[in-house]
């Protein structure tokens, strides 16, 4: 099973905002050097994060089918400073195993997922259960053995419990020796509606 990483001196932020702990988690899982993948780019925050882990000898590859969010990450990329690692690429996240080169395919450690909609911007275009459900398969042939994903899941706007519902179906049907899935939530938070998936490849 997906074990949870180590909090140091502070354990008790394992039980944190679910936003906080996944930021916990990939910071274990992404090391300097990795090759890695911020499905949903947004605002850049993932793909700062990203950036910032990997170092200089790493890659960062984003995704995102609005143009005014890759052109808000560029400028928050450059704002923090983030090490010349990152690729952003106009274009829908189900469609990242045919837009990356074939020579790293099978050695992408993480792939992060943030879902809904863009922050600030058009709350009419949001994720789909059609695309992220392609996207995840897409993920895990990235994926080298034991790299992880994230998938952030928000269930408030609408659309989003119906792309839960489809996400639940379609990784509880993931083959068991090709993949472990653990999901996480709030129960007793404002926050209760937004969920966390990990996936790990096997």
């Amino acid at each position: 099973m997906l074990s949870p990483p180590d909090a140091g001196d502070n354990p008790a932020m394992l039980i944190s905002h679910t936003i906080t702990y996944v930021k916990i988690f990939m910071a274990h899982v992404v090391q300097p050097g990795d090759m890695v993948v911020d499905a949903t780019v947004g605002n850049g925050i993932d793909t700062v994060f990203l950036s910032q882990h990997v170092g200089p000898q790493g890659r960062v590859f984003g995704f995102d089918v609005q143009a005014p969010a890759l052109n808000k990450a560029r400028k928050r990329l450059q704002n923090k400073e983030a090490p010349d690692n990152v690729t952003l690429i106009h274009g829908g996240h189900e469609c990242m195993a045919q837009r990356l080169p074939a020579e790293i395919h099978g050695q992408v450690s993480a792939v992060m997922f943030n879902l809904g909609y863009l922050p600030g911007g058009d709350g009419r275009i949001i994720t789909r259960p059609d695309t992220i459900c392609a996207a995840i398969d897409a993920a895990l042939c990235l994926l080298k053995r034991e790299g992880v994903i994230s998938l952030v899941i928000y269930t408030g706007h609408p659309g989003g419990p119906e792309e839960a519902e489809a996400i639940d179906q379609h990784c509880s049907a993931l083959p068991p020796d090709k993949a472990r899935v653990m999901r996480c939530t709030m129960y007793n938070h404002p926050a209760s509606k937004t969920r966390l998936l990990l996936i790990k490849k096997r």
